[in-house]
């Protein structure tokens, strides 16, 4: 244990509150925030979680949730979560977390607010301006730009340009509140400094990748690959792309569906393997409109336990996130997880770090244009590629390794707010390059 590990380790662990308006009975709770929690309360720290969880959610979805939390030995308080109406159901929302946060600030007075995005951080900064606790800023993405960049918010209409120009407000005052900002690409971090609206000694900012448990995606073995093929019925020649995760609004489908559409041109036995939990039926009418037949696709869900298995049947992962303004922030969580489980990607840059990740770690290809040429072309690339499969998997960890991450949030959490400068937020970044 070198000097620096050893004194944090005596360092007594803090009282945090941390608030998501992602649910933990959620796919993204389960891989993005429980793992992170464990190991932070592995580490000392007292966290009280509140979160919002979806009335679809199964008692046994919720149950794991709660065994999850109590194995980790968080202190969770979950909430329902309302959708409608619109904007409104959410301001209902924080109003009930922030009473619940009153609530628990009373029995606990945490050290920390630990905020997950925008809407929980409006509820951090409320509570720091009140009682003092150090913010945590947990940004995850460019939200109110997300919301436009994605066609949610139509500025032509008076009241999601009002909405929008409200959060780009509230987007200042909470970078410029925080006591430490967590970006999860480099590429956000150097759009943020060089913000005219940041003061030259404004917080550090971390950068702190969406990470992945290498313990739990495990390099494809070839006994685990064969049982893979055979669950899901896929012969043992057969080509396989996968997509990992729910499509929503950032997903280029159509793009995926022509890309593959060209591989069947070169393998019409090819396969396309969606793991999702998304309807199926609009899945497979964009498959027929963009001629992929139906039986060259097969799309199912997975629990959090299941989806390494059902990934190894794959022979590289495929997916394309639209490049706007609002991606440089992203870091899509099934980029690590491919690279942690050693199987190559085709994706497009563009989007956060990934065409850095990508490149370093010879683990892919991307995709120059978004047609058949460009197509034909990386799939050119593909085959040629000469994967080191151990060395893209440690050039993965250094982004995406669940312990560093835990790690980051740790230093966080035990530095003293008078001891931060700009140097602690360049040594917290240099750490994830």
């Amino acid at each position: 244990m070198d000097r620096v590990s050893a004194e944090r380790m005596e360092t007594p662990g803090r009282r945090i509150l941390y608030l998501s308006y992602d649910g933990m009975s959620d796919q993204l709770g389960q891989s993005q925030v429980l793992p992170y929690l464990a190991g932070l309360t592995g580490r000392g720290h007292r966290i009280s979680l509140i979160s919002f969880e979806k009335s679809s959610r199964s008692d046994a979805e919720i149950d794991a949730a709660r065994r999850a939390c109590d194995a980790a030995g968080v202190d969770w308080h979950p909430l329902p979560y309302h959708k409608r109406p619109p904007i409104l159901s959410s301001l209902y929302d924080l109003l009930v977390m922030r009473r619940q946060a009153e609530r628990l600030q009373r029995q606990s007075r945490f050290d920390w607010v630990h905020c997950r995005s925008y809407l929980p951080a409006l509820v951090g900064l409320a509570m720091k301006r009140r009682h003092g606790l150090r913010f945590l800023f947990d940004m995850r993405g460019f939200w109110a730009d997300e919301r436009v960049d994605g066609g949610l918010w139509d500025l032509k209409n008076p009241l999601f340009r009002a909405v929008f120009r409200y959060f780009k407000r509230k987007e200042s005052e909470l970078l410029r509140e925080a006591d430490h900002i967590v970006s999860l690409t480099e590429q956000a971090r150097r759009i943020m400094l060089e913000r005219p609206d940041r003061a030259v000694d404004g917080p550090p900012i971390s950068v702190i990748p969406c990470c992945v448990d290498f313990n739990h995606f495990r390099p494809v073995a070839g006994s685990r690959r064969e049982t893979a093929r055979n669950s899901l019925g896929i012969a043992a020649g057969q080509r396989v792309a996968a997509y990992l995760g729910s499509i929503g609004t950032w997903y280029m489908l159509d793009e995926m569906l022509d890309f593959f559409r060209v591989q069947l041109e070169r393998d019409p036995g090819a396969l396309l393997l969606m793991i999702t939990r998304d309807d199926p039926a609009p899945i497979l009418a964009a498959a027929e409109a963009r001629g992929v037949p139906r039986d060259a696709v097969t799309i199912g869900g997975a629990t959090r336990d299941e989806v390494p298995l059902f990934t190894s049947a794959a022979d590289y992962g495929l997916f394309f996130i639209r490049p706007t303004f609002s991606k440089a922030a992203s870091c899509p969580t099934k980029l690590g997880e491919f690279l942690a489980l050693e199987i190559p990607v085709v994706t497009n840059g563009g989007v956060g770090d990934v065409a850095e990740i990508v490149e370093d770690s010879g683990a892919g290809v991307l995709v120059k244009r978004f047609d058949e040429p460009g197509y034909r072309d990386a799939l050119d690339r593909l085959e040629r590629l000469e994967l080191h499969k151990d060395q893209a998997r440690q050039r993965a960890r250094i982004w995406f390794d669940l312990d560093s991450g835990v790690e980051r949030y740790d230093a966080i959490y035990r530095e003293a707010a008078t001891d931060w400068n700009s140097s602690t937020s360049r040594g917290a970044c240099e750490a994830s390059e």
